[in-house]
């Protein structure tokens, strides 16, 4: 369980307009792709409004909506995306995770379009902070098969792939969740390289292990 403690709403929706704007200018979603959720001191779930860019967000206009998918707060945007209850998913099934990113980064959702989960312990990086990411079998979007595709992934890992859609992560706060989007990029674009070299050369299960020990994993 990742365990966090809840800043300021006025904090977390600068929070949220910041990282929405770094995940767009990092490429990871186009046009009005992608969104964010984070946990509210009161338990309500602020979340990225639908339709809009997420290089363009504003404080105003996010929405605030209940765990069970209740509108509490439109906001001056076009309210929540139907995409919320996925993010709302996560949320039940872990208390400690407070909050949600989902993006369209180019080189992990080529591996979510191939239907190929990101395995591959190659960096000790990836052994001690993301030493897998799932593929969540494809699910029809704006449904309930989206989130009950995620729910298994969501206690023994920090993301997923979403077949023929995209990536999700989840964290102990906005920042650790973009975080660990970036590592899935990283991870995807960093297996997609050394294919191109000939084929990955993997740690040794010994390696892996004491890596593992080192770091309290084991």
């Amino acid at each position: 369980m990742i365990t966090s403690t809840t800043p300021d709403t006025a904090t977390l929706r600068r929070q949220m307009v910041e990282v929405g704007r770094r995940m767009w200018t990092k490429g990871m979603v186009a046009a009005n792709d992608g969104n964010l959720s984070a946990r509210l001191p009161d338990g309500s779930v602020l979340c990225t409004p639908t339709g809009t860019s997420k290089g363009a967000l504003t404080e105003d206009a996010l929405s605030v909506v209940a765990l069970d998918g209740t509108v509490l707060d439109r906001g001056t945007g076009r309210g929540p995306s139907s995409e919320i209850r996925m993010h709302l998913r996560v949320l039940q099934a872990d208390p400690g995770v407070h909050a949600v990113v989902h993006a369209h980064p180019l080189h992990a959702t080529a591996f979510a379009i191939r239907g190929e989960a990101l395995t591959l312990q190659m960096m000790p990086e990836t052994v001690v902070a993301l030493p897998s990411v799932p593929l969540a079998p494809y699910a029809t979007p704006s449904t309930d098969e989206v989130p009950d595709s995620v729910e298994p992934f969501v206690a023994a890992h920090r993301a997923c792939l979403l077949e023929h859609h995209g990536a999700l992560s989840w964290g102990s706060d906005l920042e650790d969740a973009f975080m660990t989007m970036e590592r899935v990029e990283y991870q995807a674009q960093m297996t997609m390289t050394v294919r191109l070299l000939g084929g990955p050369r993997e740690l040794s299960a010994e390696r892996v292990g004491a890596l593992r020990r080192q770091f309290g994993l084991a």
